[in-house]
């Protein structure tokens, strides 16, 4: 797999987010899990003195968040410039507020928020993928690429409700993808259980 193919990809995680219900719920749960991941970010050492860089006051480090939040932001642009782009202002937007939120709280309080909001939404998706979905999550297959995808594949989902195609085709090409690995899944299944 092409490391920006989109269309690779999209199908990928699109086999294991077909039913309505459980990409509804990827949508409300997975950019809370980033921004989240962010705020904890926030406490890791600083590759820079603050006294050295201040921006917007003394909320933002450049930190593993910071380098995360990049890593996010210029893979998706990789993968589709236009959509690529608001994904990638979305990560930075989402890194801006959760260091704010983090400096506000402090680690002894951020860190329980986190876990919180983690353990909700983490909890909501395997309800959706064992639920609704009937298949495990596509983390169980890569990680990686389930972990770097699934907040594009969001942004992606909600776009082409307002029919936006990274290119013309994409969404029937992609389909066709998604349905050819739906079946070989569900084949393969067949004949484990026989």
């Amino acid at each position: 797999m092409g490391l920006f193919d989109l269309e690779k990809h999209f199908a990928f995680y699109g086999s294991y987010h077909s039913n309505p219900v459980n990409i509804f719920i990827h949508t409300l749960f997975v950019w809370p899990i980033f921004f989240t991941s962010l705020v904890l970010f926030y406490f890791t050492p600083s590759f820079i003195s603050p006294s050295e860089f201040l921006f917007l006051g003394q909320g933002l480090i450049f930190n593993f968040g910071f380098v995360f939040t990049l890593i996010y932001a210029l893979f998706y642009i990789g993968l589709d410039y236009k959509a690529g782009s608001i994904g990638a202002v979305l990560c930075f937007g989402c890194w801006v507020f959760a260091s704010s939120l983090a400096n506000y709280l402090g680690f002894s309080l951020a860190w329980k928020v986190v876990l919180a909001a983690q353990l909700v939404c983490w909890t909501a998706q395997f309800i959706g993928h064992g639920v609704f979905e009937k298949r495990a999550p596509a983390l169980l297959d890569n990680l990686i690429q389930a972990f770097l995808m699934a907040p594009f594949f969001v942004l992606l989902e909600v776009l082409m409700l307002f029919h936006y195609e990274p290119y013309p085709g994409f969404r029937k090409s992609v389909e066709a993808r998604i349905e050819a690995e739906i079946k070989e899944w569900q084949d393969e299944k067949k004949k484990k259980t026989s």
